[in-house]
């Protein structure tokens, strides 16, 4: 599996294209918009070595004064050090970088204002392990905001996308990328990764308060709101 995973690394941005149809920027640049981060915030990314939310979270505040205190936290070295020549080039100097595990974070606890994830939380091992982590780390108050591929909801395209998926990804995955058990790995992932009221009570049984979802492109990704009160 870890070839799997430096493969996809490699390929980070023509995944997601394919899988989205290239729409995941507008997904990432929606999910930063109603995160909304201050300045004066400490803000924690999961699972985003290539810095694509972090970057956005710096721009944001940068707007607003001054980059916020940034961290990006990732499992994959593949991933952290695409993000570390991304921000040498950038020249953005508000964002640390810290190997570590979502299901036991290398940082303490009631630590962070904003925990963020996108994409990554349906490949860890255990989901409740990775939220419980997230309420640890998140001061009182804190917010939580995942976005993840998740189910269609809108009747017609449910089927259309799941035939884009299935048969046709994989293939593409192969002609352009050449690694088509990355492609079929992934869509299998999504398929397992739990519908969204289904993770909204996960989200609640780990801690977290006030849970709010909003649905982007039909279903086809979500994004899942929380507190730590």
């Amino acid at each position: 599996m870890r070839g799997v995973f430096s493969s996809v690394a490699r390929n980070y941005d023509l995944m997601n294209d394919l899988m989205s149809g290239g729409v995941h920027r507008l997904w990432k640049d929606a999910m930063v918009d109603w995160l909304n981060p201050q300045p004066s915030f400490k803000c924690l990314d999961v699972a985003g070595g290539t810095g694509d939310i972090a970057f956005r979270i710096a721009k944001s505040t940068k707007r607003k004064g001054r980059a916020a205190d940034i961290t990006v936290c990732d499992i994959n070295p593949d991933m952290l050090a695409e993000g570390v020549k991304r921000a040498e080039v950038l020249g953005e100097k508000s964002i640390g970088w810290v190997a570590g595990d979502a299901q036991a974070l290398p940082l303490p606890d009631n630590s962070f204002d904003t925990y963020t994830i996108a994409f990554g939380i349906r490949n860890v091992t255990r989901i409740d392990k990775a939220l419980e982590e997230a309420r640890r780390v998140l001061k009182p108050g804190g917010r939580f905001l995942c976005l993840e591929f998740s189910q269609v909801v809108v009747p017609g395209l449910d089927v259309l996308y799941d035939k884009f998926s299935f048969h046709i990804l994989p293939k593409l995955g192969e002609v352009v990328a050449g690694d088509r058990e990355a492609y079929q790995y992934l869509i299998e992932s999504i398929r397992r990764f739990p519908p969204q009221a289904k993770f909204g009570r996960m989200i609640e049984e780990a801690g977290l308060s006030h849970v709010t979802i909003r649905n982007l492109s039909g279903g086809i990704a979500a994004m899942h709101s929380a507190w730590k009160i």
